[in-house]
């Protein structure tokens, strides 16, 4: 499987283990405001780091995983999520 970034760059992505996912999915903490609406996520940085580490093909040293921009962090981060959570709102009958 392959992203492609709105910088144009794009990335293989790993299959992962279902272990693998959900490890990654619990290290995610979604911060929300007293009336509900989404804020945020907690420890960002290293949240995306660690999603980028795990399912990137390739290189994923600290030197390449530099060379991205936040918004290019960012963007493979979501993109990941959307991958992961296909099927998390269907319960099974």
């Amino acid at each position: 499987m392959e992203i492609k970034l709105k910088s144009g760059r794009k990335l293989g992505i790993k299959n992962i283990t279902l272990d693998e996912r959900d490890n990654l999915l619990d290290s995610v903490d979604y911060e929300y405001n007293d009336d509900g609406t989404f804020r945020g996520v907690k420890m960002m940085h290293s949240t995306m780091t660690k999603w980028m580490r795990i399912c990137l093909q390739g290189d994923t040293t600290d030197k390449i995983l530099m060379e991205f921009t936040l918004e290019e962090k960012t963007e493979v981060f979501t993109k990941l999520q959307q991958l992961f959570f296909v099927g998390e709102d269907n319960a099974s009958k």
